[in-house]
C-alpha cells in the first residue's frame, strides 16, 4: 500500500462527500460534475488496486490476504454502484447516496492499511 495514494483517496473522498452533502442540503439532484468527480475518485481507487496487486504478486503479502483482497475489491466497487443508484434517484437524495459512499471509503482505506501493516496499528 502506498501511503500517499491512500491519503489522497481519503481526502478526495471526503471533499466529494462534503460537496454532495451541500448539494443535498440545497435540494439539487445529482448532476454530471458529481459523476465526473466520482469517476476521478474511481481512477484513484483503481490505481490503488493496481499498486496493491503488483505488490501482492511481487511477494509482499499481508497476514490476512483474502480479507485484504475482499476489502480492496469492495472499495473499487462502491463508487460505481453508488453512482448508478444516485443517478437513478433524481431527487435531492441522489447526492446523499454519493456522500454516504464517500464517507465509507476513508474508513475502508484505513482498514486496508490496518490489514496490510498489522504491527504498525
Amino acid at each position: 500500500m502506498v501511503d500517499g495514494l491512500t491519503t489522497t483517496i481519503q481526502l478526495a473522498s471526503l471533499a466529494l462527500a462534503v460537496w454532495c452533502l451541500i448539494s443535498t442540503m440545497r435540494g439539487q439532484p445529482m448532476v454530471v460534475p458529481h459523476l465526473v468527480a466520482l469517476a476521478a475518485l474511481e481512477l484513484l481507487l483503481i490505481a490503488q488496486l493496481v499498486v496493491s496487486v503488483v505488490m501482492l504478486t511481487g511477494g509482499e503479502r499481508p497476514p490476512e490476504t483474502v480479507v485484504f483482497v475482499s476489502y480492496l475489491l469492495t472499495v473499487v466497487l462502491i463508487p460505481p454502484a453508488c453512482a448508478v443508484w444516485g443517478f437513478m434517484e433524481r431527487s435531492r437524495w441522489g447526492p446523499a447516496v454519493i456522500a454516504f459512499a464517500c464517507f465509507i471509503l476513508p474508513v475502508m482505506m484505513v482498514r486496508l492499511e490496518q490489514i496490510w501493516n498489522p504491527i504498525l496499528v
